[in-house]
């Protein structure tokens, strides 16, 4: 078959029903019906595959399709058998045929019938298949998803860096291999390893322009704002991405808890369900898949709406692939990211097990996801950088497509404080980790400064007054400017760069990128609910707490007995007029509900109805009650009168986070009575002068009671009166 337009055009026609070629897709189907080594580098949805089979159908001979997925090899098979009258056309050799299924495939190929055989890596290693393949003739031989070959690429398979040997066997034949993603580093890397340098490569465009990037802070209310923005994409096909299983089930029950047709896809699933769940998705049976990297190789659909990262991936590579299951028809596509630096220091923890080279790949790509999350420039440029395209961030395709260009960040002069910043990393020896050094900065000691001494030197405290928070992201932009770097033997440890020892000979301007309202870095606060994204109402939340003061003054009991701010807070953003609603608000359970709830939505009705409120539904948030299991075992353990020592250790919790846990379960509504415990520890007239004290008090702030006692009194010993007061006034 010569390969002239017109014949090409026509096979094209008469396999795939197209008119016409795709972007690069003549010249690579060209290159490879004329023999040559081919490497073709193109976005997910560019038409990857037909660049391999229709070469494939119109050649002499069998191709040989190496891939990594048994359901991607299947939806290909199936795909390539709709285009003919042979069953045999394609076919699959994997470890899941039988004798009678493999007899068939070779009875194929010796016929001449086949002319794609698709196989899983694994296979090729078996002698009887290679042995098989050298009696036959091929025409070529391609490996789809070639970035697993790099051990620099997001998805690396050591059995992929074995191909080249096997293919020697098979005969001089041309290679052709297929990634969907690759920077320059992997491109080299798959080259190299299956020694076809001088292969003619194609690359398209990686820019995707109808997609939009977004990267927004990781909250505690991350589910509140996943639920909302599902609920304003209606009816349209979506993916979130976590990096657990358990993450997967957590994510996907909630949703569903909330209306949002979900299932959850994961390895652990057995095969059945997860079949069963893609075909569901593919089908429209439901709207949201919940989902580990597992999923979305191959799956080709081409109407998914939106690709939410509730985690950040561990590389671009990563980022990319699977932001590109979004918009592949062309149509809208938002990607939107949720970062939190925590995160990425989960990520590195993971790393510090393994060799110190993997190691050092891994924190490399990190590093870039890490730049990526926090730039100020725009996304699509930093992307397309990564990958090692020039794009115009003014009139490129798709340039206002992204969040930082339509909301710019504001920046600020910092020059002076990298100075700094750096000078403490030296003069502290290169010793510390970020922790430390930010402690160095703002003056506050820990064990590892004490020990080395830190807290006796002129430097320590230099970064007052500006805060943590502040130092905390500058360390971050340092680190992705590359002025410091994170060593990785020693796990985390910072040292200078040649760079930044530059820098501080020669300081030059240093824009800092203001708005990082990340989640403090050391410090355990438990944000609640309010404290999200979304601002309450002022006024309501005033009213509300002008309410609660006669409600409570009606009962004869504190105002924090009634509701405590938070709760407040949180009515004043969802707006609940009914009792069933006001069990969805923060740290309201049924029973509270009932007892108080009455007065509230009363109130909140009638200002909802004179204000012309639109009340935001999809904020209401019901709880799945993943904690409750912990919650009933301290209950059930409360009631048969066992020893808080005892139902800690029982679930491996510090007497700290068991009473947390405890205040948790009173404040919601649930009596806990713990009289047995605390008549040990203290006297009739010490129990009834701290409880008079709750009875009088403004405020249960720990602090402001440790002071009215000074010091009479333990936190423990205030904590667990405060539960007993709770319990009896508040439930």
């Amino acid at each position: 078959m010569k390969s002239d337009e017109i014949d090409l055009h026509k096979e094209l026609k008469t396999y795939f029903g197209f008119n016409q070629f795709k972007g690069l897709q003549e010249e690579v189907v060209k290159s490879i019906i004329t023999g040559h080594n081919t490497f073709v580098i193109m976005p997910t949805g560019g038409g990857k595959s037909l660049c391999y089979q229709l070469p494939a159908l119109v050649l002499g001979g069998t191709a040989i399709v190496v891939s990594p997925l048994i359901a991607l090899m299947k939806n290909q098979v199936d795909a390539i058998r709709s285009l003919s009258t042979e069953y045999g056309i394609a076919h699959v050799l994997n470890s899941s045929l039988t004798k009678t299924e493999i007899t068939q495939v070779k009875t194929d190929i010796r016929n001449g019938v086949t002319k794609l055989l698709y196989v899983a890596p694994e296979s090729l290693t078996k002698e009887e298949y290679v042995n098989f393949l050298q009696e036959v003739p091929l025409s070529f031989v391609a490996i789809d998803e070639a970035h697993c070959i790099s051990e620099w690429g997001h998805d690396f398979r050591p059995e992929y860096r074995n191909l080249r040997n096997i293919i020697r066997q098979l005969g001089d034949i041309p290679i052709i291999g297929l990634t969907a993603t690759a920077t320059p580093k992997v491109q080299e890397d798959i080259l190299k390893n299956l020694e076809i340098p001088n292969a003619n490569v194609f690359k398209a465009s990686f820019n995707r322009p109808n997609l939009y990037y977004e990267v927004r802070t990781k909250t505690k209310n991350i589910e509140s704002d996943i639920i909302r923005f599902i609920k304003q994409h209606k009816g349209k096909s979506g993916v979130i991405y976590c990096l657990s299983r358990k993450k997967v089930e957590e994510i996907a029950h909630v949703l569903q808890v909330n209306g949002i047709s979900t299932v959850p896809y994961h390895a652990g699933l057995d095969a059945k369900t997860r079949a069963r769940h893609q075909d569901m998705f593919l089908m429209e049976d439901v709207d949201v898949v919940v989902a580990t990297i597992a999923f979305g190789m191959g799956i080709d659909k081409p109407d998914v709406r939106f690709v939410i990262h509730h985690d950040i991936p561990k590389s671009l590579e990563s980022y990319y692939q699977e932001t590109g299951r979004a918009g592949r028809d062309g149509g809208e596509g938002h990607c939107l990211a949720y970062y939190s630096y925590k995160d990425i220091e989960k990520l590195e923890k993971f790393m510090s097990g393994k060799p110190v080279a993997e190691q050092e790949i891994g924190f490399a790509l990190l590093q870039e996801v890490v730049a990526y999350a926090e730039t100020s420039m725009s996304r699509r440029k930093f992307l397309l950088h990564y990958f090692g395209e020039e794009f115009s961030d003014v009139d490129g395709d798709g340039a206002d497509m992204d969040d930082n260009i339509r909301n710019p960040k504001k920046k600020i002069e910092a020059m002076d404080q990298v100075v700094t910043l750096i000078k403490i990393v030296r003069d502290t020896k290169q010793l510390y980790k970020t922790k430390e050094v930010i402690f160095t900065l703002i003056g506050r000691v820990n064990a590892l400064i004490k020990a080395h001494r830190t807290d006796a030197q002129p430097f320590f405290g230099i970064g007052l007054p500006l805060d943590e928070k502040y130092w905390t992201a500058l360390l971050r932009q340092i680190l992705v400017a590359g002025l410091l770097s994170k060593d990785i033997e020693s796990y985390g440890v910072l040292k200078l760069t040649a760079k930044g020892l530059q820098f501080v000979e020669n300081p030059e301007s240093f824009m800092m990128s203001e708005d990082h309202e990340y989640s403090d870095a050391f410090d355990e606060i438990e944000i609640a609910a309010s404290k999200s994204n979304y601002v309450a109402d002022e006024v309501l939340a005033g009213i509300l707490k002008d309410l609660r003061k006669k409600v409570a003054k009606k009962l004869g009991v504190p105002p924090f007995v009634v509701f405590q701010d938070p709760s407040l807070d949180d009515m004043a953003l969802k707006y609940p007029i009914t009792i069933e609603e006001m069990g969805n608000v923060h740290g309201v359970s049924e029973g509270k509900a009932k007892k108080y709830g009455k007065y509230f939505v009363d109130v909140i009705s009638k200002y909802v109805e004179e204000n012309d409120i639109v009340r935001p539904d999809d904020l209401v948030v019901k709880s799945t009650g993943a904690n409750s299991a912990l919650k009933l075992f301290i209950i059930q353990s409360v009631d048969r009168k066992l020893s808080l020592n005892d139902i800690a250790a029982a679930k491996g919790l510090d007497m700290n986070s068991l009473l947390k846990e405890m205040e948790q379960i009173v404040y919601a509504g649930t009596k806990l009575n713990i009289d047995y415990w605390i008549d040990d520890a203290l006297d009739e007239d010490q129990q009834e002068e701290i409880y008079d004290y709750f009875m009088d008090s403004e405020s249960d702030a720990l602090k402001t009671a440790l002071e009215e006692f000074d010091g009479n009194y333990d936190t423990e010993e205030l904590r667990l009166m405060r539960i007993k007061f709770i319990s009896k006034e508040a439930n």
